[in-house]
């Protein structure tokens, strides 16, 4: 049983597309200078070990990094310096299905998912890194190839912002298909959705699990878990056009409702805990900064 999605307008013109772009990039920029740029740097490493130079050897150094051709032809011990190839590809797989026009505040779970992906994409283009986007509903609905730079990445806010799905429902197996298939190097990949999986997508998780750094980010609303008492309300799933009557004021039916969706965002945790996919669960109109800097960590920790 899905809870209830009330689906919101999301046609903006284009000045309105433009002020919610501009909000966006203000709003980020905290983020990213304070808190995700350090952070993003020091997680996601880049490709391996490019050559930068050769220098004179000196007490101390790897003896396993002299250069034997230009210690003969010098006469003295020189070794190979090596710097960190930070360049990497960062994709955005993010979920447009009608699920996402939900907000019970001042928030929908689809501004949440282009405003963490802005996030993520300006401290990408800060590191140097390439960033590229997928959207998808039931299938793939548009693909941006990578590329660098604050224009592509206000371009990538503004597709995530103005597009208009030709599908209501979810369903990530093509999209992580497609990633599989454009994207042939590693890359890192942060799947941002409010999942609503289907059989097949545990495999396709695992198999792109193996081939690209991958992160899910979970999107909510905390009023999909806890009901408000507001009486009888006509229930409506936006991505299967069912509407049903819900007597909300029943507390029964509230537990209920509350069980079934966290049962739900169980279910997900458990799945990508064994694919060993790591996972970031947000809700709109809260703050998210914790739940990234902790995400840091613990990679740090791990390595």
């Amino acid at each position: 049983m899905h809870v209830a999605h009330i689906a919101m307008s999301n046609t903006l013109d284009h000045k309105e597309l433009l002020k919610k772009v501009r909000r966006i990039q203000i709003r980020t920029k905290h983020a990213v200078n304070d808190v995700f740029a350090g952070q993003y740097h020091s997680t996601f490493k880049g490709r391996g070990m490019e050559f930068d130079e050769v220098r004179e050897y000196v007490p101390g150094d790897d003896i396993r990094s002299i250069d034997w051709n230009v210690t003969a032809r010098t006469g003295a011990p020189h070794i190979k310096k090596f710097v960190e190839e930070r360049e990497m590809t960062v994709m955005l797989v993010v979920d447009v299905s009608a699920s996402n026009l939900f907000g019970s505040g001042s928030q929908l779970k689809r501004d949440l998912a282009a405003e963490v992906a802005a996030v993520l994409a300006f401290s990408a283009i800060r590191n140097n890194d390439r960033i590229g986007l997928i959207l998808f509903a039931e299938e793939v609905e548009k693909y941006i190839p990578p590329k660098k730079g604050t224009r592509h990445v206000l371009r990538l806010v503004r597709e995530m912002l103005s597009h208009k799905p030709q599908g209501k429902g979810t369903n990530a197996v093509p999209a992580l298909d497609y990633l599989n298939h454009v994207s042939t190097r590693k890359n890192v990949t942060f799947l941002i959705s409010d999942f609503m999986f289907n059989d097949d997508y545990e495999k396709l998780l695992k198999i792109s699990g193996r081939r690209h750094d991958l992160i899910s980010v979970v999107i909510g609303d905390k009023r999909e878990v806890a009901w408000p008492d507001i009486g009888v309300i006509n229930w409506h799933d936006a991505e299967t056009g069912e509407h049903v009557l819900v007597d909300t004021s029943s507390r029964k039916v509230r537990e209920h409702l509350g069980l079934e969706q966290t049962r739900r965002a169980q279910a997900v945790d458990d799945m990508h805990r064994k694919a060993g996919i790591d996972t970031i669960r947000l809700f709109a109109g809260e703050p998210y900064d914790k739940q990234f800097i902790k995400f840091f960590r613990q990679r740090a920790s791990r390595r």
